[in-house]
Parts: C-alpha cells; sequence; structure tokens
C-alpha cells in the first residue's frame, strides 16, 4: 500500500510516517530521497514511480510530501493523507529547528505557503494537534486489510 503523508513544513508528518510505520511496517522516502535510486533526477523519478506503482497492492510505502511538485508522483490507489496546522503552530515549530529564531524571510515564506495543500484531493485529513494518531494508523490499517 502507498500512503502519500501530504502537507507543509512542520505539521507533522514525519511523525505520523514514523507512527504509521511502527504500526503498519513499511519504508518511508521523504521529498527527493528517491534521488538515491539512480544518479540521474529523471531516471530516479521514474524509478520511484515505478517503485510507487509496485507498491500500490504489497509492501508499505510511505512518501512525505511538503513540495506540491511530489503530488504527481504517487499513482492511482494511493491512500493520500492530508496534515494541516495552525500556522502560529507552524511558525513555532518552524522556529524550535532554527534554535528559538524565526527570521522575517521565513515567516513570511510560511505565510505564502500556508494554505497551499488544503484544496488537495485527501482520503485522510489530519488536523495537528488535535486528531488522534493511533485513530489514523487504525484507519490506515484497516484500508490496508479492506
Amino acid at each position: 500500500m502507498v500512503i502519500g503523508i501530504i502537507g507543509e513544513s512542520c505539521t507533522g508528518k514525519s511523525t505520523l510516517a514514523e507512527q504509521l510505520k511502527d504500526t503498519l511496517g513499511g519504508e518511508i522516502y521523504t521529498g527527493k530521497d528517491y534521488l538515491r535510486l539512480a544518479k540521474n533526477e529523471a531516471i530516479a523519478a521514474k524509478l520511484f514511480q515505478k517503485k510507487l506503482r509496485d507498491a500500490v497492492g504489497g509492501e508499505n510505502l510511505f512518501y512525505v510530501i511538503s513540495e506540491e511538485e511530489h503530488l504527481a508522483l504517487l499513482p492511482e490507489g494511493a491512500v493520500r493523507i492530508l496534515v494541516t496546522a495552525d500556522l502560529e503552530e507552524i511558525k513555532a515549530r518552524f522556529a524550535q529547528r532554527m534554535h528559538g529564531n524565526l527570521p522575517a524571510p521565513v515567516a513570511a515564506m510560511l505565510e505564502r505557503k500556508h494554505g497551499c495543500f488544503d484544496a488537495v484531493a485527501h482520503d485522510i485529513h489530519v488536523i495537528s494537534g488535535e486528531t488522534d494518531p493511533e485513530t489514523v494508523c487504525a484507519e490506515v490499517k484497516q484500508r490496508a486489510q479492506g
């Protein structure tokens, strides 16, 4: 099964992917991790798309997406999980990554990108801090057994 975990930076996608992996088993790819499949980016993308297509009916593969152009890599049949968070929560988490300091240009970038995935088709919507990760794991597990 392919599970696309989609959302802006600092919404909790990677944490959710780890929880799903711990519960269901499988492999996690994030962003351009697929580049390790080949030296050439175009070839790596094609190999990754094949790997994703092959995993639709098989082993669990989690793909964490925070850039809109990577949505096109998800195959038909992938479970899409949209992870969202309040802008202030995203800023606070990003500031933690930057040792407590959130420069104005970074804050402006986060403001511009906020909501960029809101219209993306999805099967499950996770609201950071509100949706219980165990409930999401149970729902994905049910779809896998489905």
